[in-house]
């Protein structure tokens, strides 16, 4: 058979490899024929030619192409065949007959090697069909045969649960055969009802039928899902109810009682809180409520009286409790006197800047630490022990002596044990010396005064003596109780007899402390490093504080990390009057805060949310809506105010406060410097975006930014200023404050004139002919109108003319001419006054 293509045209293979093609589709034309005797023949189809169809006119339908037909070749001529490049035709015949060329023929066999390609490829796919289909059928039949074992031990297994039922109930129903066994004839009747044996049955009480396809109650589980059961009483529950009838049938059963409560109440609670603390239904509570008048639900707060009535009323007692019963014991005063052992003196050293306070502890402990500080002046509080040379140890806090820390003073005076006044010989006593000695008087300690600056030329001990006696301090010197002594920190002349005095006051005073105890104490300073965090400086008064210990500081607490003492050396404990740096706890607490070790994190955590919540309120007191009049007028006065908006960082607490404490000085009723944020450490890019928002400047005491907040600082325009001086910084805030004031207004004199005659011009208006009396009259200055001893007009001279001349000034004795800018009430005799406004600028 030949292989051909549906191409259109209709091919015969011949014997021997010859083809005769039929040239067109069968049935589109009229074939034309045309025989050569025993040559290759070409029958061509002529087509008809395509019609163009008329509107409404069918298409005829097209003819089938023709098939493929194997036609047998004639037998070969033994004449001599024409090449097939000469085709022969007949006349009157249209068939050409030729021999097909090498391309032909490979064609030909390409064509039947990709139908034979097809029928493999065929084949091949059929056998995956059929191994596919019999993988699937294993795969199912197993399946199957899992489903069947499965149900088997399913049904195994219930056949075991019933079983292991069966028993449960024939052993109760023994033992209920034996607990009656001696019982009256009623108490048989109802272990037979229990058992079903009765011969009387009771009557059936009427149950619910079970819904056909109504799924069991219950928690639903795998084995509840799979289980077709209905479900069964529990042995628990089987037990109960064998209790309940022996309880009936001895006639003892009775109603369970209330049990009444201790309950805690605190300042506030919640309806439903009450309720959970008494056990009782929060429904019975509001009940109650409504019945007394109080229309409230169950998430209504009320105070602790109204829940004592609720409570007493229910039947309950009460136990009255407060918030601060969180901080009952922290600080409690019970040693024994057989705890006490003697401890350290604790020495605060003031007095006023530049007298030498630092000189002299650093003379005493071998160190610099005034070379350390900026200006050469103290602005920090730091507390040492010195070990003097008679084995004794004294612990020194230094203090700073600027105007500005006058909260750094007070908390050092409330701290220790002796104050050291320190006055310079060639100064005298100066204002923060007497503050010193307010402070030192307020803590109730004694003092002792240190005259400095002894090596000077006009050192001058008997001036400061008299001075000290204008503020009630009487030297011994001078018949008086308060100790003095006469030193120089840079000589170092008379330490020695000021540490004898120092000795010698400690022993009168019996300082003693209990080591053994939970260690407390005071924050003497307090800033947050990069490297290790907070750290809080404090000096412990009290007990022993070891490294893990949890501490309570403030309003922060933590687990101790580390401490280190005065030298930089570590250290596991630190007893009472020592000096030591604390690391671990979560926040940087305020200078001046107590620390304290407690039991456990709980309450240290209690402890220190119940103080941020006071802290918090009274951050709160005066914000809210409420408000009254006075508070109201207030407000209404200071809104009119200008504000200097900054944002304060520094290096330690007690610098934050001393900054903020000055310039809260500065405030007037025209200008304030509102403090926007105030914080310890370094410059983040929190403050700077909080000081965009806000307008502020960004001022740094002993701090810097790091490179992405000085990126942000630029990008948003926030000016950032630098400081390592105190005195700087509250400088240049005043002058800032100092250029919001308004300027003052301060009038000069000129002179007067008086109206002789009014004129009244055309496109001009009135114009005052005036003679000066007094002084000169410019033109542009301000000028006021007098009638009659009353000032009615206060504006600018618009003109002023002398004869037909504008001039700047006319002198006294001379007659002009003068108009007022947008006023023309002149009458005769009416007084000029002129003058000049000045404006000078406003200081703090």
């Amino acid at each position: 058979m030949s292989e051909t293509k549906d191409t259109g045209d209709t091919k015969l293979r011949l014997s021997g490899g010859s083809t005769l093609s039929l040239k067109g589709t069968a049935g589109s034309g009229r074939v034309r024929q045309s025989m050569s005797h025993g040559r290759s023949k070409t029958v061509v189809v002529e087509k008809k030619r395509k019609r163009i169809l008329r509107p409404g006119e069918i298409a005829p339908t097209p003819a089938a192409p023709s098939p493929v037909v194997d036609v047998a070749p004639p037998p070969p001529a033994p004449a001599e065949v024409k090449p097939a490049t000469e085709p022969t035709a007949s006349r009157g015949s249209g068939v050409v007959l030729r021999t097909l060329t090498n391309d032909e023929k490979d064609a030909r066999a390409h064509a039947l090697a990709e139908s034979r390609l097809r029928e493999a490829e065929d084949r091949v796919r059929a056998k995956d069909d059929a191994a596919h289909r019999i993988i699937e059928e294993e795969r199912q039949k197993s399946e199957a045969d899992q489903a069947t074992a499965r149900k088997a031990e399913e049904t195994e297994r219930r056949k075991n649960d019933d079983a292991e039922k069966a028993r449960r109930e024939e052993e109760a129903r023994r033992r209920l055969d034996t607990d009656v066994g001696d019982g009256t004839e009623e108490t048989r009747r109802t272990a037979d009802r229990k058992r079903g044996t009765s011969a009387t049955p009771p009557p059936k009480t009427p149950s619910r039928k079970p819904t056909p396809g109504r799924r069991p109650r219950g928690k639903l589980t795998i084995s509840n899902a799979l289980n077709d059961q209905p479900r069964q009483r529990s042995l628990a529950s089987m037990r109960r109810r064998i209790e309940r009838g022996k309880k009936q049938a001895r006639g003892t059963a009775q109603p369970q009682a209330k049990v009444l409560r201790e309950v805690v109440i605190p300042e506030s609670i919640t309806v439903q809180e009450l309720a959970n603390r008494m056990s009782e239904r929060a429904v019975d509570v509001v009940r109650l409520l409504m019945q007394q008048g109080n229309m409230l639900t169950s998430d209504d707060v009320i105070d602790a009286d109204m829940a004592q009535l609720i409570t007493e009323e229910m039947g309950h007692t009460v136990r009255r409790v407060a918030e601060a019963d969180v901080e009952e014991g922290l600080h409690a005063d019970n040693d024994e006197e057989g705890d006490l052992q003697p401890r350290a003196p604790i020495v605060t050293v003031m007095g006023h800047v530049d007298h030498g306070k630092t000189s002299m502890l650093d003379a005493l402990r071998a160190s610099d630490v005034v070379g350390g500080e900026a200006g050469g002046i103290t602005q920090h509080i730091g507390a040492y022990q010195i070990a003097v040379p008679s084995g004794d140890k004294v612990t020194f806090i230094d203090t700073p002596g600027h105007a500005a820390f006058s909260a750094m003073r007070a908390r050092g005076s409330k701290v220790t044990d002796l104050v050291i006044l320190v006055v310079a010989a060639d100064d005298g006593v100066m204002p923060q010396t007497v503050e010193a000695i307010n402070h030192a008087r307020a803590a109730g300690v004694p003092i002792i005064v240190a005259v400095n600056k002894m090596d000077l030329p006009d050192a001058d001990p008997t001036r400061v003596r008299n001075e000290l006696l204008q503020h009630e301090i009487v030297v011994e010197s001078l018949g008086g109780e308060t100790m003095e002594f006469e030193i120089s920190a840079i000589k170092k002349t008379g330490l020695d007899k000021l540490i004898e005095g120092i000795l010698l006051q400690a022993e009168v005073l019996e300082l003693k402390a209990n080591p053994t105890r939970a260690g407390d104490g005071a924050v003497i300073e307090a800033k947050l490093d990069r490297g290790r965090g907070p750290v809080a400086t404090v000096l412990v008064q009290r007990g022993m504080i070891k490294v893990g210990d949890i501490v309570v500081a403030g309003a922060e607490y933590g687990r101790v990390r580390a401490l280190v003492n005065d030298h930089g050396e570590n250290v596991s404990e630190a007893g009472p009057s020592q000096p030591v740096e604390i690391l671990g706890l979560n926040g940087t607490p305020d200078a001046g805060d107590q620390f304290s070790v407690v039991e456990s994190e709980a309450r240290a955590r209690e402890i220190s949310e119940y103080r941020q919540r006071l802290h918090r309120d009274r951050q709160m007191v005066g914000t809210g809506v409420r408000a009254s009049l006075e508070q109201m007028m207030t407000q209404i006065s200071e809104a009119g105010r200008k504000e200097v908006a900054v944002v304060i960082k520094g290096d330690v607490q007690g610098s934050v406060e001393a900054i903020v404490g000055a310039l809260e000085n500065l405030n007037t009723d025209e200008v304030v410097a509102q403090t926007v944020h105030k914080g310890v450490g370094g410059i983040t890019e929190s403050d700077v975006a909080l000081a965009s928002a806000s307008g502020a400047a960004i001022l740094a005491f002993n701090v810097r930014a790091n490179a992405q907040a000085r990126v942000a600082a630029e990008v948003e325009g926030v000016e950032i200023r630098y400081y390592s001086v105190i005195y700087n910084l509250i400088d240049d805030v005043k002058a800032a404050m100092s250029g919001l004031l308004d300027p003052e207004l301060r009038e000069t004199f000129l002179g007067n004139a008086i109206i002789l005659q009014v004129f009244n011009i055309t496109k001009v208006g009135k114009v005052a002919g005036c003679n000066v009396t007094e002084g000169v009259v410019r033109r542009g200055s301000h000028v006021r109108l007098i009638r009659d001893d009353v000032v009615i007009h206060e504006g600018t001279l618009g003109m002023l003319k002398r004869f037909k001349d504008e001039v700047k000034e006319v002198i006294s004795g001379q007659e002009c001419g003068m108009s007022f800018e947008k006023y023309h009430d002149l009458k005769e005799g009416d007084v000029i006054e002129c003058f000049d406004v000045e404006k000078v600028e406003r200081t703090l």
